[in-house]
């Protein structure tokens, strides 16, 4: 498959299409929950409304995201492996990890208590924000890759 799409002249460009669309719904219904989280958007409705409702959204967008990008590095992994936008972009992907599994069983647990709160607190509007930089950073080091990779 790697040498498939090596060569191919059309099946590269379309697995990055469908790569950066899924992203781009990745970032986008990340930047919604997000947005809400900092208060700065949705304020009406509750935070664990939106949580179950973009939450299913944002880890298929992300499957479709990661078997797309595992197919883009397939076909040269070595060249991808030594690139650094290619490296950044995973260590920052390893940073989004961590800061939503700190959200989630951190302040996302007593979401109870300021769940439709116009105001969130200090813990979640961190989450909320430091999420929205990495992730601009992901997209960021992604289209460096583009540029590097040769």
């Amino acid at each position: 498959m790697a040498a498939a799409i090596r060569t191919s002249t059309w099946l590269f460009p379309t697995i990055e299409t469908v790569h950066v669309l899924a992203i781009t719904m990745v970032v986008g219904t990340v930047a919604m929950f997000d947005l809400r989280l900092l208060g700065l958007a949705s304020r009406d409705r509750s935070i664990t409304e939106m949580h179950r409702e973009i939450l299913p959204w944002t880890w298929a967008s992300f499957a479709c995201a990661v078997v797309a990008g595992f197919l883009m590095f397939s076909s040269d992994a070595t060249k991808y492996y030594e690139d650094i936008p290619f490296r950044l972009k995973m260590l920052t992907l390893l940073l989004v990890g961590i800061n939503t599994a700190i959200f989630e069983f951190g302040a996302f647990r007593g979401v109870a208590r300021w769940d439709r709160e116009k105001n969130t607190p200090l813990a979640a509007k961190l989450a909320g924000g430091i999420s929205l930089a990495l992730w601009i950073l992901v997209v960021g080091f992604g289209r460096w890759i583009g540029f590097t990779k040769q």
